[in-house]
């Protein structure tokens, strides 16, 4: 018997294989196939800090209790996970090798210690003493002392040294690359129509007779390693205990985090495996992978951009909304119809200029926003505090739980706070991932208000790479339920069922959207079943939540049309014994696909929504979402024809079945790469 659902860490894993094929893609220009090598690196690397060790606490409680939660018994799916975790190392080490290949007929090529020039060598210790050294600790290792502390996150060189003519003793020593303060690449002097990059790494490497000079070895083996620790944790219910506090403290407390996973250089000297496997507390349970020589690879998302413009990408520049291109005040626009930007094709630079109007305005008065994840140079929080500093009330809810983005947005809450603008930090045991704003002026003792709702943050370094949508209106149902939400954040003590109740304007979890989403769906399996149309379109990133997951079981039963854009995770099957079988896809390209639209047929009334979450437990019961009903039907007829679009992607579309195969999805109609395609699309309104 077959499963009847996917679990959602091997289904995720299936994701990033999607990301390795794009760095497998030699369609793909080469500074981007080498970015997802690093972005497939990082991926992986989360994996282990949340997911894998969330596994690995499963095994823990009571089974039957850990297989409600993961639909399978943990110990069986990190068996999987390791046996398709091997397979997918492999991939990677092809892939790179296969990389270098086409640098090399770039005339790219990656230098190590072994192969530098006379004026490379200078080059190199030159660099070292005048860029590196002051940021370089190397340590000694004893047997018979504490190991010191090995952090999550960073590279290091595991090093073994001694006297070429005394056999008997070898010391260990570690070495921090120290990639937060200089850079992992290094262009070299280089014979011309070439480039040649060296690693930070091996620039140590080739300096260790110095470093470690006044101990008198000279026969130096380096070898890099990493671990990966435990990165979650939990609040507890205290609501007198201040939020932040409890955040700063678990982002210290991470660097306890048990190992979940080491690797290091299959080259090492097996002593010194041994040896810092020993220290670092690494059991067998743990993943202990041998590797490449090259480690954090997630360091090359910032490769440098060596290439001839042939195997660069096209710049697609963003654009300026046409109804906000010819206009001073972006508030007029809004009173009179809503707006829908589409990142990243749209410029973002709309909302920011919408804030620092806000900002300067004398009729207004407040500004509310939501900030799940600012930008570490956020001009959306400039504009904020130049707001306040204009005599506006200024309200900012900062998610401090938004994970390994704490830090950033701590960072933010003592800034807004020094200048006076009221934080709040939302309330226990619910995230607050909806992506609203609201913004009041009086104008002749009237008030008017006007804001937006969007898929994705409110973060102008994302917005040029993830796909989402933020539509912008005064529409009075929408601006009342907006003011729902920031009244339950001002008072965590209020009954959220009472006060955060689905309107005119917003469905609201973790209250009632899963309910009116059920109710959605029932109506598309009524008309089905009375032998009607019935169709649904769903885009989102994750498709996990068993009870959704049964309901489109039931349509698809029931011969409603099923259709599913599911970036990464997707824990349904598709069975063929469905009346009408769930078609399922995942676009990866260029940009992220973030934004979350859902489309019900409703016997032609069409009902669309842009959403900020996806359909995954922690989304409809956990945390407080929003979705807006899309009511003016030129931007529901748009949102329909961009969902068409991907639907008939034949370029970078995946097709999601049972096998978890990633198989592109070909055929012999017109080529159409979505992204492209919606690109021209918006040009053209």
């Amino acid at each position: 018997m077959g499963r009847k659902y996917i679990p959602r860490d091997i289904s995720w894993l299936s994701f990033n294989g999607r990301v390795l094929q794009e760095a497998a893609d030699q369609t793909v220009p080469l500074i981007s196939r080498i970015k997802f090598l690093g972005i497939f690196s990082n991926n992986l690397d989360e994996f282990f800090r949340v997911r894998v060790a969330g596994l690995k606490r499963a095994l823990l409680v009571d089974e039957k209790e850990a297989k409600s939660i993961f639909f399978e018994k943990p110990q069986l799916i990190l068996d999987e996970l390791n046996s398709k975790l091997n397979k997918q190392q492999k991939k990677f080490d092809k892939v790179w090798m296969n990389i270098q290949k086409e640098m090399s007929k770039e005339h790219v090529y990656i230098k190590t210690t072994d192969n530098l020039s006379d004026e490379q060598q200078k080059f190199v210790k030159d660099f070292y003493i005048n860029e590196v050294e002051s940021d370089l600790i190397p340590i000694l290792l004893d047997e018979n002392k504490p190991m010191p502390y090995i952090r999550d996150k960073s590279l290091y060189l595991g090093v073994a040294m001694k006297m070429k003519d005394w056999n008997y003793e070898t010391k260990f020593a570690i070495i921090e690359i120290p990639t937060e303060f200089v850079s992992r690449f290094t262009i070299l002097p280089s014979p011309k129509n070439e480039v040649h990059v060296i690693l930070l790494e091996d620039i140590i490497k080739f300096n260790l007779p110095y470093i470690f000079s006044f101990f008198g070895f000279d026969d130096f083996k380096a070898h890099a390693f990493k671990i990966t620790r435990d990165a979650e944790f939990d609040l507890d219910n205290d609501i007198n205990t201040d939020i932040a506090e409890k955040i700063a403290k678990a982002v210290k407390n991470r660097r306890k985090g048990k190992p979940t996973r080491f690797v290091f250089d299959e080259n090492m000297s097996q002593n010194l495996v041994e040896f810092l496997i020993k220290k670092i507390g690494i059991s067998k349970k743990d993943s202990i992978i041998p590797g490449q020589k090259i480690h954090n690879f997630k360091d090359f998302m910032n490769f440098p951009n060596v290439f001839k413009k042939h195997n660069t990408p096209i710049e697609r520049t963003s654009f300026l909304h046409p109804a906000l291109a010819n206009t001073n005040r972006i508030a007029d626009v809004i009173k009179q119809k809503d707006i829908l930007l589409a990142f990243p094709y749209h410029s973002f630079d709309h909302i920011i200029d919408l804030l620092r109007e806000a900002a300067i305005d004398p009729d207004v008065t407040s500004i509310q926003i939501t900030a799940y994840r600012l930008a570490s140079k956020s001009k959306i929080g400039n504009a904020l505090v130049n707001a306040h500093r204009n005599g506006k009330q200024v309200t900012v809810m900062l998610e401090l739980r938004a994970r390994f983005d704490e830090q950033h947005n701590l960072y933010w809450k003592e800034r807004f706070e020094t200048e006076g603008i009221k934080v709040l930090v939302g309330i226990p045991n619910k995230k607050v991932h909806a992506k609203l704003g609201i913004i009041k002026k009086r104008v002749n003792n009237k008030t008017i208000q006007y804001g937006f709702v969007s898929t994705g943050n409110i973060n102008e370094k994302t917005a040029k790479l993830y796909g989402d949508y933020c539509l912008l209106t005064s529409n009075r149902a929408v601006m009342a339920d907006i003011n729902k939400v920031f009244q339950v954040l001002r008072k965590p003590k209020l009954d959220i069922t009472e006060h955060l109740v689905s309107g005119k304007g917003l469905l609201f979890s973790p209250t009632d959207m899963r309910d009116q989403l059920s109710a959605h769906i029932d109506k598309e399996i009524q008309e089905a079943l009375e032998g009607r149309k019935a169709h649904i379109i769903i885009k989102i990133n994750s498709l996990s939540d068993k009870l959704l997951i049964k309901k489109l079981y039931e349509a698809a039963d029931a011969g409603v049309q099923v259709q599913l854009i599911i970036r990464g995770i997707y824990c349904a099957v598709n069975q063929n014994t469905f009346k009408c079988p769930i078609e399922a896809i995942s676009i990866v390209d260029e940009y992220l696909e973030h934004a979350r639209v859902l489309y019900f047929y409703q016997a032609g009334q069409e009902a669309m929504y842009i959403s900020s979450a996806d359909w995954m437990t922690r989304n409809l019961d956990y945390r407080i979402e929003a979705a807006i009903r899309i009511n003016d039907k030129k931007i529901k007829a748009q949102l329909l024809d961009i969902l068409n679009i991907q639907l008939k992607d034949n370029v970078k579309a995946r097709r999601l079945n049972n096998l978890l195969s990633n198989e592109y999805i070909t055929n012999d109609k017109d080529v159409c790469r979505s992204q492209i395609e919606i690109y021209n699309y918006l040009k053209t309104l």
